[in-house]
C-alpha cells in the first residue's frame, strides 16, 4: 500500500495492485496499464524553486517494459500531483489545443522524442523519474513520448499527469524527427497512432470523488 505525501495513514489515497493504480482522490479512479509492463516502484517527493521553496508535492508510479538488455521499450509514469498550501496563487495552466478522452477523463495532449541522453533538471520530477527507472536496471533509449494531463476540478491546484512512451523504431532518431529531418514527415502519422495506442491500451474506470 502506497500512501500520499499528506495523507493520514488511516486515509489511503493511492495504491498499486498488479497492473493498476487506484487512486480515492483527484481523481477518483482505477488506471491499469498493460500486462506486458512490469511495476518499477513509487516515490514522493515535493518540487521546489529557490525563491519559494516546497512549492508541489509529487506522487509518481512507474511501469515499464524492457528487453533482454534491460533497455526500454514501454514506459507508463503516473503521476499526481498539487500544489501546497502556503502557495494559494499557484494554478495549473496548459495551452495544448488537442485533447482526448480516456475513462471519461478529458486530457490535454502533447507528444516529444527525446534521444534518451538528456540530463534532467536537478530536483525535477523528471530526475525521479530516471532514478527510479535506473535504480531498477532499466536503461534509457531513444524514444516517443505522450503526455496526458488532466485537471480534476476547476479551480487548477490539483492534476493527473500519465505519460507514455514507447522506444522509436530502428533508424529513428529525435533529431530526424524535427523540420527538415529525414523522418520529419511521418512525426504527425506517428504522433496520431502513439495517441491511438494509448487509447487502446490505456484502461481508466473512474468513480465518484
Amino acid at each position: 500500500m502506497f500512501f500520499s505525501l499528506y495523507a493520514s495513514a488511516a486515509e489511503p489515497e493511492r495504491a498499486v495492485s498488479g497492473h493498476a493504480v487506484s487512486s480515492f482522490a483527484d481523481p477518483h479512479a482505477l488506471i491499469r496499464v498493460p500486462d506486458n509492463a512490469s511495476y518499477v516502484g513509487s516515490d514522493r517527493f515535493t518540487l521546489a524553486k529557490p525563491d519559494i521553496g516546497d512549492f508541489d508535492a509529487c506522487e509518481m508510479f512507474v511501469f515499464a517494459k524492457a528487453d533482454a538488455g534491460g533497455s526500454m521499450q514501454q514506459v507508463y509514469w503516473l503521476q499526481f500531483e498539487h500544489y501546497l498550501p502556503g502557495h494559494p496563487d499557484l494554478h495549473y495552466t496548459y495551452d495544448s489545443p488537442r485533447h482526448v478522452t480516456i475513462g471519461g477523463l478529458d486530457f490535454y495532449v502533447d507528444v516529444d522524442a527525446t534521444e534518451g541522453t538528456n540530463k534532467p533538471a536537478s530536483g525535477s520530477d523528471g530526475e525521479h523519474f530516471y532514478g527510479l527507472l535506473a535504480t531498477h536496471g532499466y536503461k534509457r533509449t531513444p524514444m516517443m513520448f505522450l503526455r496526458l494531463v488532466h485537471l480534476p476540478d476547476a479551480k487548477k491546484r490539483k492534476e493527473l499527469m500519465i505519460i507514455v512512451g514507447k522506444r522509436l523504431p530502428e533508424g529513428v532518431t529525435a533529431a530526424s524527427l524535427k523540420p527538415g529531418g529525414a523522418h520529419a514527415a511521418q512525426w504527425p502519422a506517428m504522433q496520431d497512432e502513439l495517441v491511438a495506442w494509448a487509447q487502446r491500451n490505456l484502461v481508466i474506470a473512474t468513480g465518484k470523488d
